[in-house]
């Protein structure tokens, strides 16, 4: 199965939130131990540093955390066309707009996100963390 992973998720399971740490970190255990193909896109490791230097104060450690995470999970790049099909959605939240952009892209089978409903349209199947473990 192929999993886009939403900043949400991944900011949830390295900054240990409150209320959301456990199932963000039963879903990274299932994609370091089944090894199906599991993405993040380009732009969201970059909206994931500057939380995490936010909330680290420290841009090493925060460098650090982010290497560790993409040797779980491949990185998906965000072409062009990507952002033009971002546009062409007309959602209120452009981020999830380039994540869904991405996610059809590249054929993903789902999207794995805290703030579901923030997705308008639903063409790919998307879950909260919950939903997803409740799936399998």
């Amino acid at each position: 199965m192929r999993l886009l992973i939403d900043t949400n998720v991944i900011l949830d399971y390295l900054l240990s939130r409150e209320g959301f740490h456990e199932q963000a970190r039963k879903v990274f255990d299932l994609v370091k131990y089944k090894k199906d193909f599991e993405f993040v896109s380009s732009s969201a490791v970059t909206d994931i540093f500057y939380h995490l230097n936010k909330a680290l104060r420290n841009p090493f450690e925060a460098q650090d955390q982010i290497l560790e995470f993409i040797d779980v999970l491949s990185v998906l790049n965000v072409t062009e066309q990507d952002i033009r099909a971002a546009l062409k959605l007309r959602w209120k939240d452009f981020e999830d707009a380039v994540q869904y952009a991405v996610a059809m892209s590249n054929g993903v089978d789902a999207i794995i996100t805290r703030n579901a409903k923030d997705f308008e349209r639903q063409d790919i199947p998307v879950m909260t963390p919950g939903e997803f473990l409740d799936e399998l």
